[in-house]
């Protein structure tokens, strides 16, 4: 293909990804209400654990602060959920676009990566929607009996996305790790011998990462890290002794 098709099918692809995030939007619109209360679940369980805690205490509210913020939330929610829903389309069309000029090896390779990935990342975002609701218990216990605890909406989906697409991209780490493996950047052994530094860093990085900053949100993001992370190296480990296994048969023959 020449520049110019090149240039046509990336427009191409491009406007059927967006028409169909335009579209799931739409949907999304339609069902607000039901996107809204499944984003305030985690606030309403988490307040709920913390004023049987507090006895009653004054209840946090999550509120507006402007006369326009309630429209500009709402599209801001339908567009989020316009892309979530329309996510099997674009990726699509991601995929026709830039799999013409892979090898069949290349392929083979980045088809098993979203086959493995997805249920990964869904595995983050399952985990983080599961402890929000004691990550914001812990939070909001912080605020003094005297003050009242009013948080805009924006502001708590900005914690919420933010929260879950953090989770969602460090289950994909161990999944790098073993890429590397197989591509021979990292050895099995070098693993093995980095690991204490490497369990120390996913700790550092689920305390950094974690919006919370909870201890609660840091054990269950760095736990499940650091199993796949040993999941990781004994996929390492078996790889390299297939590799020394193949090599030793080759300079046999």
């Amino acid at each position: 293909m020449t520049l110019r098709e090149h240039i046509a099918e990336l427009r191409n692809r491009l406007v059927i990804a967006v028409l169909a995030i335009v579209v799931m939007s739409i949907v999304g619109y339609i069902f607000y209400d039901f996107a809204l209360s499944l984003l305030k679940r985690p606030f309403d369980q988490g307040v709920g654990d913390l004023l049987a805690s507090k006895n009653g205490g004054k209840r946090p509210e999550l509120t507006f602060n402007s006369v326009t913020s309630p429209f500009t939330f709402q599209i801001k929610i339908s567009l989020v959920f316009g892309v979530v829903l329309a996510a099997p389309i674009w990726l699509y069309q991601l995929w026709a676009f830039i799999a013409p000029g892979l090898h069949r090896t290349e392929k083979r390779w980045a088809m098993l990566f979203a086959a493995i990935a997805t249920p990964l990342f869904c595995a983050g975002l399952a985990v983080a929607y599961w402890t929000l609701p004691k990550g914001i218990e812990i939070l909001i216990g912080f605020t003094p009996s005297f003050a009242q605890n009013l948080i805009t909406l924006p502001e708590y989906l900005d914690f919420v996305l933010r929260t879950m697409l953090v989770f969602g991209i460090a289950f994909l780490l161990p999944l790098v790790v073993v890429l590397l493996n197989i591509l021979g950047v990292v050895p099995a052994s070098a693993l093995a011998k980095f690991r204490p530094y490497i369990i120390l860093a996913i700790f550092i990085f689920g305390a950094v990462a974690t919006p919370s900053g909870d201890p609660f949100s840091l054990m269950f993001l760095a736990i499940p890290m650091c199993a796949l992370f040993f999941a990781s190296e004994i996929i390492a480990k078996l790889n390299d002794r297939r590799k020394a296994r193949k090599n030793q048969e080759l300079m046999e023959a």
